[in-house]
């Protein structure tokens, strides 16, 4: 059985829609394992169609995945502070900003809110970073939140060192792995890993 299993997790979308791909599988696996996942989006993703899909789209395919209403205003989200509904939080894509609002307390989005809520009841918060700075001005965010109990990464890497010195991206296929160590209390292993290959 796996340790996910009758856990729920919130799972918070940011606006990097080019990994929406990469992460939609590794939602179905946290279903597979058990957990009750609550979808939560940000405004950009309830609002912008890109050349990756539209907005409608990917919201279908997380209501048909989770079985769950999205949560995508911060009022809704709000409630799963009192409430202790989640066992754990992921952020997965997180973005340089919505890196840069969680390591400055800054909480002006339905995401935010809810890693906002399950930090307030001591309860694990996983970040999937997706940013094109994540080695330039949003390292010292990327480091605070690095340092910030109940705060755990999903390994991350350059994706593209060549032509995106620093960028940072993490390996999606790992969010499971990481929400079964940050549910023990620990950071999953190795952080830092390599994500281009040459």
């Amino acid at each position: 059985m796996s340790h996910l299993s009758g856990k729920t997790i919130g799972f918070g979308l940011t606006g990097s829609h080019c990994t929406f791909e990469e992460t939609m599988p590794q939602i179905k696996r946290l279903v597979d394992a058990g957990a009750r996942v609550i979808p939560v989006i940000t405004h950009t993703i309830l609002s912008t169609d890109t050349r990756f899909g539209t907005s409608e789209g990917w919201q279908k395919q997380l209501a048909e995945i989770t079985g769950e209403k999205i949560i995508s205003t911060i009022p809704e989200a709000e409630p799963l502070g009192p409430s202790k509904l989640l066992d754990v939080m992921v952020i997965a894509p997180c973005t340089g900003n919505s890196t840069s609002r969680l390591a400055n307390a800054i909480t002006d989005s339905p995401v935010l809110m809810a890693a906002k809520a399950t930090l307030r009841n001591l309860r694990p918060v996983v970040i999937a970073i997706s940013t094109n700075d994540g080695l330039g001005l949003n390292s010292m965010n990327i480091a605070k939140l690095l340092a910030t109990k109940n705060i755990y990464f999903v390994p991350f890497g350059q994706d593209a060192p060549d032509k995106k010195p620093n960028s940072l991206v993490a390996r999606m296929d790992l969010i499971k792995e990481t929400c079964e160590a940050a549910l023990e209390g620990r950071q999953l292993q190795p952080l830092l890993i390599e994500r281009f290959q040459y």
